[in-house]
């Protein structure tokens, strides 16, 4: 049996294990959360390394691919820097590829909204999302100053958010990453703001920590477009009044993992052992994509009210 390891810097509640079928290959799938401590996440790649046949890096992210730009975070490399025989991905590689798939689903849903309004929480961790929202003919919304930064400024381009990317991600990618970004237990944590972004649009997109975390309580007959979803997550999102959940990874055993585990997961089950490059993934992504068309990966839908 091959085995995928997702390991975490956030809630070690959200842990899982699943085993599934893909590519002819049985795969366990293991998440290990850390609750925020980089250092012992750090000592799992070090002690698994060799041992296990892909890594997924979950609850943070390696760099960001803003077009066809590659920002590493130097503040997160160290966690991996003694990984010498293991695979390791942090699900750019789907987020290039398969999230960029659920435009089609988007031009569908698009009929029964009342406006083809978008709010994207963070573009520059789901570029394709953005790319999805824009190529079903969305007005789209970037949340990426006022949620990440906290600074109210809504940016309402793809060329605002290559420039922003261009001149705050070289120096943004030396901070520490939880001050960018919620960690460990602070992940469970509800703090609704500027929500007047989320009220004005019909699609939601983005990170489900973000979503979660900053949406007002009433979220009702809107779209939520995500993944890394649990129960209680889902649960959250119906009582809010979303009606639609869509979810760019499969559901597993009442969750979607996140785009790491799932990267994971596809290099475990094709045996491909080489090191992923993600500034020169040109190559890999054509490779992602040609995997996808083979599994009919596709995003799920769920109504949560009717």
């Amino acid at each position: 049996m091959k085995r995928a390891v997702s390991i975490s810097i956030g809630s070690s509640k959200r842990n899982k294990t699943v085993e599934i079928e893909l590519l002819g290959e049985r795969v366990r799938l293991e998440r290990i959360g850390t609750d925020g401590d980089m250092d012992r996440a750090a000592q799992l790649y070090r002690e698994l390394d060799g041992k296990v046949d892909a890594f997924g890096v979950g609850g943070t992210d390696l760099g960001l691919r803003v077009a066809d730009r590659w920002y590493p975070l130097h503040s997160v490399s160290r966690l991996v820097r003694d990984v010498r025989h293991t695979p390791v991905v942090d699900g750019a590689g789907l987020k290039a590829t398969l999230e960029k798939r659920v435009a089609g689903v988007l031009e569908q849903l698009a009929l029964s909204l009342p406006e083809k309004t978008a709010l994207v929480t963070t573009a520059v961790d789901r570029w394709g999302l953005a790319e999805a929202a824009l190529n079903a003919g969305f007005r789209v919304t970037f949340g990426d100053l006022i949620y990440s930064l906290g600074i109210p400024i809504p940016l309402h381009s793809p060329r605002s958010i290559r420039l922003m990317a261009a001149l705050l991600l070289p120096v943004l990618s030396r901070l520490p990453f939880e001050w960018l970004y919620p960690v460990g237990e602070k992940q469970g944590q509800r703090n609704p703001k500027h929500t007047r972004f989320f009220q004005q649009a019909a699609v939601v997109l983005g990170d489900c920590h973000y979503i979660y975390r900053y949406m007002p309580d009433d979220m009702r007959g809107k779209v939520i477009v995500t993944n890394t979803t649990t129960p209680e997550d889902v649960q959250t999102f119906r009582t809010s009044g979303v009606r639609w959940l869509i979810t760019t990874t499969p559901v597993l055993e009442g969750r979607s993992f996140g785009t790491n585990m799932m990267e994971a997961a596809i290099l475990a089950a094709a045996g491909r052992r080489e090191p992923v490059n993600y500034a020169q993934a040109d190559g890999y992504y054509r490779w992602l994509d040609g995997v996808l068309d083979e599994l009919k990966l596709s995003p799920q839908v769920q109504e949560l009210n009717a």
